[in-house]
Protein backbone atom coordinates (compact mmCIF):
# COMPACT_ATOMS: atom_id res chain seq x y z
CA UNK A 1 0.00 0.00 0.00
CA UNK A 2 1.12 3.71 -0.69
CA UNK A 3 1.81 5.12 2.66
CA UNK A 4 1.55 8.47 1.51
CA UNK A 5 -2.02 7.78 0.76
CA UNK A 6 -4.83 8.32 3.63
CA UNK A 7 -6.47 5.28 4.57
CA UNK A 8 -10.58 6.41 4.00
CA UNK A 9 -12.40 5.77 7.13
CA UNK A 10 -16.14 5.08 7.26
CA UNK A 11 -18.12 5.55 10.71
CA UNK A 12 -21.18 3.10 11.18
CA UNK A 13 -23.72 4.65 13.27
CA UNK A 14 -27.08 4.03 14.27
CA UNK A 15 -29.73 3.18 17.38
CA UNK A 16 -29.67 -0.24 19.18
CA UNK A 17 -30.78 -2.80 16.37
CA UNK A 18 -30.67 -0.55 13.74
CA UNK A 19 -29.05 -3.08 11.54
CA UNK A 20 -25.68 -1.67 11.80
CA UNK A 21 -23.30 -4.17 11.80
CA UNK A 22 -25.59 -5.98 8.83
CA UNK A 23 -24.99 -3.09 6.96
CA UNK A 24 -20.95 -3.08 7.56
CA UNK A 25 -21.00 -7.01 6.76
CA UNK A 26 -22.38 -5.84 3.75
CA UNK A 27 -19.31 -3.33 3.01
CA UNK A 28 -16.90 -5.99 3.78
CA UNK A 29 -18.07 -8.53 1.18
CA UNK A 30 -17.35 -5.76 -1.05
CA UNK A 31 -14.24 -4.72 0.16
CA UNK A 32 -13.08 -8.67 -0.03
CA UNK A 33 -14.27 -8.50 -3.58
CA UNK A 34 -12.28 -5.63 -4.51
CA UNK A 35 -9.27 -7.64 -3.09
CA UNK A 36 -8.54 -4.74 -0.05
CA UNK A 37 -7.80 -5.19 3.14
CA UNK A 38 -10.07 -3.83 5.81
CA UNK A 39 -9.43 -3.01 9.40
CA UNK A 40 -12.36 -2.92 12.09
CA UNK A 41 -13.21 -1.32 15.11
CA UNK A 42 -15.93 -2.55 17.06
CA UNK A 43 -17.25 -0.62 20.27
CA UNK A 44 -19.68 -2.69 22.20
CA UNK A 45 -21.37 -1.32 25.71
CA UNK A 46 -20.65 -4.35 27.82
CA UNK A 47 -17.41 -5.95 28.61
CA UNK A 48 -17.95 -8.52 26.33
CA UNK A 49 -17.82 -8.70 22.53
CA UNK A 50 -20.66 -11.71 21.11
CA UNK A 51 -20.19 -10.61 17.15
CA UNK A 52 -16.10 -11.75 16.62
CA UNK A 53 -17.19 -14.37 15.01
CA UNK A 54 -18.95 -12.57 12.42
CA UNK A 55 -15.37 -10.82 11.21
CA UNK A 56 -13.23 -14.17 12.24
CA UNK A 57 -11.15 -13.71 8.65
CA UNK A 58 -10.64 -9.73 9.19
CA UNK A 59 -8.11 -7.24 11.40
CA UNK A 60 -10.55 -6.02 14.52
CA UNK A 61 -9.81 -4.03 17.46
CA UNK A 62 -12.41 -4.22 19.99
CA UNK A 63 -13.64 -1.64 22.40
CA UNK A 64 -15.39 -2.75 24.96
CA UNK A 65 -17.41 -1.00 27.67
CA UNK A 66 -18.23 2.32 26.74
CA UNK A 67 -19.78 4.24 23.70
CA UNK A 68 -16.90 6.03 21.72
CA UNK A 69 -17.81 9.39 23.68
CA UNK A 70 -15.73 11.19 26.79
CA UNK A 71 -13.53 8.79 28.94
CA UNK A 72 -13.65 6.17 25.55
CA UNK A 73 -12.25 8.95 22.72
CA UNK A 74 -8.85 8.19 24.93
CA UNK A 75 -9.59 4.43 24.36
CA UNK A 76 -10.37 5.18 20.47
CA UNK A 77 -6.82 7.65 20.09
CA UNK A 78 -4.71 4.22 21.55
CA UNK A 79 -6.55 1.46 19.51
CA UNK A 80 -6.01 4.36 16.00
CA UNK A 81 -2.39 4.66 17.02
CA UNK A 82 -1.59 0.78 17.86
CA UNK A 83 -3.44 0.96 14.16
CA UNK A 84 -1.04 3.57 12.63
CA UNK A 85 2.24 1.38 14.48
CA UNK A 86 1.16 -2.10 12.85
CA UNK A 87 0.82 -0.60 9.49
CA UNK A 88 3.88 -2.00 8.11
CA UNK A 89 3.03 -5.75 9.30
CA UNK A 90 -0.66 -5.21 8.75
CA UNK A 91 -1.40 -2.49 6.10
CA UNK A 92 -4.25 -1.54 5.88
CA UNK A 93 -6.70 0.04 2.57
CA UNK A 94 -9.88 0.80 4.19
CA UNK A 95 -11.05 1.44 7.89
CA UNK A 96 -14.82 0.95 9.55
CA UNK A 97 -15.04 2.01 12.96
CA UNK A 98 -18.61 0.70 14.30
CA UNK A 99 -20.10 2.67 17.29
CA UNK A 100 -22.22 1.36 19.74
CA UNK A 101 -26.46 1.86 19.26
CA UNK A 102 -25.60 4.95 21.63
CA UNK A 103 -22.94 6.14 20.33
CA UNK A 104 -22.72 9.75 19.35
CA UNK A 105 -20.55 10.10 15.71
CA UNK A 106 -19.37 13.48 16.27
CA UNK A 107 -16.95 12.33 19.15
CA UNK A 108 -15.46 9.91 16.28
CA UNK A 109 -15.35 12.62 13.72
CA UNK A 110 -13.74 14.48 16.42
CA UNK A 111 -10.55 12.38 16.71
CA UNK A 112 -10.15 11.68 13.34
CA UNK A 113 -9.84 15.29 12.81
CA UNK A 114 -7.29 15.61 15.28
CA UNK A 115 -3.34 15.39 14.61
CA UNK A 116 -2.04 12.83 14.24
CA UNK A 117 -4.69 10.75 12.55
CA UNK A 118 -6.05 14.07 10.03
CA UNK A 119 -2.93 13.23 7.91
CA UNK A 120 -2.90 9.65 8.27
CA UNK A 121 -6.97 9.05 7.89
CA UNK A 122 -9.92 10.26 5.54
CA UNK A 123 -13.15 10.19 6.84
CA UNK A 124 -15.35 9.59 4.07
CA UNK A 125 -18.72 8.92 5.75
CA UNK A 126 -20.85 8.51 8.44
CA UNK A 127 -23.58 6.39 7.80
CA UNK A 128 -26.47 6.34 10.13
CA UNK A 129 -28.79 3.21 9.98
CA UNK A 130 -32.38 3.78 10.62
CA UNK A 131 -34.82 1.14 11.93
CA UNK A 132 -37.81 2.18 10.25
CA UNK A 133 -40.56 0.39 11.18
CA UNK A 134 -39.34 1.30 15.57
CA UNK A 135 -39.01 5.17 14.00
CA UNK A 136 -41.85 6.65 15.19
CA UNK A 137 -42.23 4.55 18.63
CA UNK A 138 -38.75 6.05 19.12
CA UNK A 139 -39.73 9.34 18.35
CA UNK A 140 -42.61 9.35 20.47
CA UNK A 141 -42.90 11.11 23.74
CA UNK A 142 -45.40 8.65 25.34
CA UNK A 143 -43.37 5.37 24.28
CA UNK A 144 -39.81 6.70 24.66
CA UNK A 145 -37.11 8.63 26.86
CA UNK A 146 -36.09 12.27 26.01
CA UNK A 147 -32.73 10.72 26.16
CA UNK A 148 -33.68 8.10 22.92
CA UNK A 149 -34.80 10.56 21.28
CA UNK A 150 -31.96 13.30 21.53
CA UNK A 151 -29.74 10.23 20.81
CA UNK A 152 -31.62 9.69 17.38
CA UNK A 153 -32.01 13.05 16.77
CA UNK A 154 -27.85 13.55 16.98
CA UNK A 155 -27.37 10.13 15.11
CA UNK A 156 -29.19 11.39 12.24
CA UNK A 157 -27.98 14.86 12.25
CA UNK A 158 -24.32 14.66 12.09
CA UNK A 159 -24.85 11.76 9.59
CA UNK A 160 -23.49 12.14 5.86
CA UNK A 161 -25.99 8.49 4.71
CA UNK A 162 -29.29 7.38 6.07
CA UNK A 163 -29.29 4.21 5.42
CA UNK A 164 -33.55 3.53 6.06
CA UNK A 165 -33.62 -0.26 7.40
CA UNK A 166 -36.04 -2.59 7.82
CA UNK A 167 -38.60 -0.81 5.77
CA UNK A 168 -40.21 -4.20 4.74
CA UNK A 169 -41.51 -4.10 8.71
CA UNK A 170 -43.68 -1.11 7.52
CA UNK A 171 -46.33 -0.14 5.66
CA UNK A 172 -45.90 2.56 3.10
CA UNK A 173 -47.78 5.13 4.29
CA UNK A 174 -46.02 4.62 7.49
CA UNK A 175 -42.99 4.60 5.96
CA UNK A 176 -43.93 8.09 3.96
CA UNK A 177 -44.29 9.36 7.62
CA UNK A 178 -41.01 8.35 9.18
CA UNK A 179 -38.84 9.55 6.05
CA UNK A 180 -40.77 13.32 6.37
CA UNK A 181 -40.41 13.31 9.80
CA UNK A 182 -36.30 12.22 9.54
CA UNK A 183 -36.06 15.15 6.80
CA UNK A 184 -37.26 17.68 9.23
CA UNK A 185 -34.38 16.55 11.40
CA UNK A 186 -31.83 15.79 8.57
CA UNK A 187 -32.40 18.34 6.01
CA UNK A 188 -33.30 17.40 2.36
CA UNK A 189 -29.69 17.26 1.21
CA UNK A 190 -28.85 14.40 2.45
CA UNK A 191 -29.14 11.02 0.80
CA UNK A 192 -31.89 8.36 2.38
CA UNK A 193 -31.86 4.71 0.84
CA UNK A 194 -34.40 2.11 1.81
CA UNK A 195 -33.53 -1.03 2.44
CA UNK A 196 -34.09 -4.45 4.04
CA UNK A 197 -31.66 -6.97 5.34
CA UNK A 198 -28.85 -3.55 5.42
CA UNK A 199 -28.61 -4.77 1.82
CA UNK A 200 -27.77 -1.32 0.07
CA UNK A 201 -25.54 -0.53 -3.36
CA UNK A 202 -21.98 -0.72 -2.64
CA UNK A 203 -21.42 2.24 -4.32
CA UNK A 204 -23.94 4.59 -2.35
CA UNK A 205 -22.15 2.63 0.76
CA UNK A 206 -18.60 3.23 -0.18
CA UNK A 207 -18.88 7.26 -1.72
CA UNK A 208 -16.88 10.08 -0.20
CA UNK A 209 -19.48 12.10 0.97
CA UNK A 210 -17.89 14.31 3.79
CA UNK A 211 -16.14 17.34 2.88
CA UNK A 212 -15.58 20.70 4.68
CA UNK A 213 -18.83 22.47 4.39
CA UNK A 214 -19.87 19.38 6.05
CA UNK A 215 -17.58 19.02 8.60
CA UNK A 216 -18.12 22.62 9.87
CA UNK A 217 -21.47 23.08 9.92
CA UNK A 218 -21.76 19.69 12.11
CA UNK A 219 -18.77 20.20 14.38
CA UNK A 220 -19.54 23.75 15.53
CA UNK A 221 -21.87 22.59 18.17
CA UNK A 222 -20.51 19.52 19.94
CA UNK A 223 -20.53 19.01 23.07
CA UNK A 224 -19.91 15.30 24.98
CA UNK A 225 -22.85 13.70 25.96
CA UNK A 226 -23.60 11.00 28.69
CA UNK A 227 -26.28 8.43 27.84
CA UNK A 228 -26.60 7.85 31.45
CA UNK A 229 -29.57 5.44 31.39
CA UNK A 230 -28.57 2.90 28.71
CA UNK A 231 -26.66 -0.12 29.60
CA UNK A 232 -25.96 -3.72 29.22
CA UNK A 233 -26.44 -6.79 31.87
CA UNK A 234 -25.09 -9.75 30.97
CA UNK A 235 -26.16 -13.17 31.91
CA UNK A 236 -23.78 -16.40 32.32
CA UNK A 237 -23.30 -19.93 33.36
CA UNK A 238 -26.41 -20.71 31.23
CA UNK A 239 -27.98 -24.61 30.60
CA UNK A 240 -29.34 -25.54 27.35
CA UNK A 241 -32.42 -24.19 26.31
CA UNK A 242 -34.41 -25.43 23.58
CA UNK A 243 -35.04 -22.93 20.53
CA UNK A 244 -38.55 -22.09 21.08
CA UNK A 245 -38.77 -21.28 24.96
CA UNK A 246 -35.54 -19.28 24.82
CA UNK A 247 -37.28 -17.20 21.85
CA UNK A 248 -40.66 -16.63 23.48
CA UNK A 249 -38.86 -16.03 26.49
CA UNK A 250 -37.09 -12.99 24.46
CA UNK A 251 -40.29 -11.81 22.97
CA UNK A 252 -41.76 -11.45 26.73
CA UNK A 253 -38.62 -9.05 28.16
CA UNK A 254 -39.78 -6.03 29.50
CA UNK A 255 -39.95 -3.47 26.92
CA UNK A 256 -36.91 -1.33 27.85
CA UNK A 257 -35.03 -4.47 26.66
CA UNK A 258 -34.02 -3.26 23.12
CA UNK A 259 -31.57 -5.54 22.15
CA UNK A 260 -30.17 -9.25 22.83
CA UNK A 261 -27.33 -10.65 21.75
CA UNK A 262 -24.70 -13.58 22.47
CA UNK A 263 -24.39 -17.43 22.24
CA UNK A 264 -26.81 -19.92 23.21
CA UNK A 265 -26.34 -23.85 23.35
CA UNK A 266 -29.83 -25.15 21.72
CA UNK A 267 -31.04 -28.80 22.97
CA UNK A 268 -30.79 -31.57 19.82
CA UNK A 269 -27.46 -29.65 18.68
CA UNK A 270 -23.87 -30.08 19.26
CA UNK A 271 -23.01 -26.49 17.99
CA UNK A 272 -23.35 -23.13 19.73
CA UNK A 273 -25.86 -20.41 18.42
CA UNK A 274 -25.60 -16.76 17.95
CA UNK A 275 -28.89 -14.77 18.57
CA UNK A 276 -29.38 -11.59 17.64
CA UNK A 277 -33.02 -9.90 19.53
CA UNK A 278 -34.19 -6.95 18.41
CA UNK A 279 -38.01 -5.43 17.56
CA UNK A 280 -39.20 -8.06 18.81
CA UNK A 281 -37.38 -9.97 16.44
CA UNK A 282 -35.13 -13.24 16.79
CA UNK A 283 -32.71 -14.80 14.61
CA UNK A 284 -30.58 -17.56 15.11
CA UNK A 285 -26.96 -19.06 13.19
CA UNK A 286 -24.81 -21.47 14.07
CA UNK A 287 -21.54 -20.70 14.67
CA UNK A 288 -18.45 -22.46 13.49
CA UNK A 289 -17.20 -25.79 16.07
CA UNK A 290 -13.82 -24.33 16.49
CA UNK A 291 -15.24 -20.76 17.57
CA UNK A 292 -14.56 -21.65 21.63
CA UNK A 293 -16.85 -19.52 23.75
CA UNK A 294 -19.38 -20.06 26.62
CA UNK A 295 -22.93 -19.41 26.33
CA UNK A 296 -23.41 -15.53 27.27
CA UNK A 297 -26.90 -13.47 26.77
CA UNK A 298 -25.92 -9.55 26.82
CA UNK A 299 -29.52 -7.46 26.88
CA UNK A 300 -29.07 -3.71 26.42
CA UNK A 301 -31.86 -1.17 26.99
CA UNK A 302 -32.82 1.94 28.77
CA UNK A 303 -33.02 1.93 32.86
CA UNK A 304 -33.14 -1.85 32.94
CA UNK A 305 -33.48 -3.24 36.48
CA UNK A 306 -31.46 -6.07 37.35
CA UNK A 307 -33.71 -7.46 39.98
CA UNK A 308 -36.66 -8.12 37.04
CA UNK A 309 -34.29 -8.90 34.27
CA UNK A 310 -33.20 -11.94 37.31
CA UNK A 311 -36.67 -12.74 37.32
CA UNK A 312 -37.18 -13.07 34.53
CA UNK A 313 -34.35 -15.12 34.00
CA UNK A 314 -35.50 -17.88 36.61
CA UNK A 315 -39.11 -18.37 35.03
CA UNK A 316 -37.21 -19.49 31.66
CA UNK A 317 -34.67 -21.84 33.81
CA UNK A 318 -37.67 -22.81 35.41
CA UNK A 319 -39.47 -23.80 32.75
Amino acid sequence: MDNSKKIPVYVLSGFLGSGKTTVLLTMLAHCKQLGMQPGIILNEIGKENVEGHLFKEDKVFELLDGCICCTIQDDLKETMNEIIGEMEKYPLDVLFIEGTGVANPLEVQEVLLSRPYINQFELMSIITVVDASHYLEYQSVFTSSAEVRKLITEQLVCSSLIVLNKTDLIASEQLEKVKQKIRNIATKEKKMVDCVYGQVNAVTLYEKRIHSAFLTKYSADNGHHHHSTIQAIKLADLPVFTKKNFEKWLKQLPADVLRGKGFVAIEGSQRLYSFQYASKKVAFSPVPASFDREPVVILIGIGLNQQQISDYYKQLVDQ
